[in-house]
């Protein structure tokens, strides 16, 4: 039963609207702070696993996901530094995922190499060429600053929790939004879908596989790097070795326990976000005696348990990882 529960397409949100509702029942004032926070934690990583979705629902593994976060927000932060310019940063982050989807479309479409092989290469390639030209000394001139909505903000719990962030913030929930309808409601995302599941039937009906998985690897790559912007000029404000911190990984488990939805991989961003606030909660307060090692673990205990647990009745897409081969007449 339990595992049949898991396993529906609504349990992340269930998942998470359950854990947030038990701790805002015992402390009110709390479980806002904690919730806001939450949202800290896992918007990002469900902007990464926008990336992972766009890419394996046209039939490509993007492994490399940890790589665009890291090289994007290297260079999202060193050129606003040099600039001065938030925006110029954002603008060189974007372009610089663009180009990493590209770099991964050439590699898995054209050149046909192994997809997981492929990913890996652009993790290697983003850990090496960070690190190289790393330097210290530089800072933002600024952060993006946190907009309150008026009379918006002002409302009890969802005030804080919704209505309180910066730009990048808002815009990402914007996307996610956006990429929902796209990907269930338009022809372009009719095309993807068929492309990622049937790509010899959507070749014959007159879509383009090559060109639909570089368009989407592509435009992945950027929302990557709009990620990886959003990692430094918002959210820590500055960079160093080893950034992303797995977060490209994790991003694509929660893409699997959001089954390949934009919605359902928010809301499992969420839950896995709800778990590590709890947790520094959990340290704050000292109410736990237990050595800070295994309290760190909880959001990653959790997300395993439950991908164990729900892994049974997840689909990936059809065609996922396979080069296309075009039929001769």
């Amino acid at each position: 039963m339990i595992k049949k529960y898991l396993g529906s397409r609504w349990s992340p949100f269930v998942a998470t609207f359950s854990v947030i509702l038990f701790f805002y029942l015992k402390d009110a004032l709390a479980t806002t702070s904690v919730v806001a926070t939450s949202i800290t934690f896992g918007l990002p990583l469900a902007m990464a696993a926008m990336v992972g979705i766009m890419c394996e629902r046209t039939g490509i593994v993007n492994i490399g996901i940890e790589g665009t976060l890291l090289v994007s927000s290297f260079i999202g932060f060193f050129v606003a530094s040099v600039s001065g310019n938030l925006l110029v940063g954002l603008f060189a982050a974007v372009c610089m995922g663009a180009v990493s989807g590209l770099l991964l479309a050439l590699l898995s479409v054209t050149w046909k190499m192994d997809q997981i092989i492929a990913g890996t290469i652009i993790n290697i390639l983003a850990t090496g060429l960070t690190s190289f030209f790393y330097k210290q000394g530089h800072t933002l001139p600024s952060t993006f600053p946190e907009i309150d909505i008026p009379g918006l903000s002002a409302i009890p719990f969802f005030g804080p929790v919704l209505f309180m962030h910066g730009p990048l913030t808002f815009l990402g929930f914007f996307l996610i939004l956006v990429l929902w309808v796209a990907l269930y409601f338009t022809p372009w995302g009719l095309r993807s879908r068929s492309v990622g599941e049937h790509p010899g039937s959507a070749d014959t009906a007159g879509v383009s596989v090559v060109r639909m998985r570089y368009l989407n690897v592509t435009i992945a790559g950027a929302f990557g790097g709009l990620t990886g912007a959003y990692l430094t000029l918002e959210l820590v404000g500055s960079w160093d070795r080893g950034f992303s911190a797995g977060r490209g990984f994790t991003a694509l488990a929660l893409m699997i326990f959001g089954r390949w939805n934009p919605l359902g991989a928010l809301a499992a961003a969420l839950f896995f976000g709800v778990a590590q606030a709890i947790t520094n909660q959990l340290m704050i307060t000292e109410v736990v005696t237990i050595p800070q090692q295994f309290t760190n673990m909880l959001p990653y205990v959790l997300t395993i348990l439950i991908l164990a647990i729900s892994a049974g009745k997840v689909r990936a897409p059809a065609a996922e990882g396979q080069p296309y081969e075009k039929e001769s007449a």
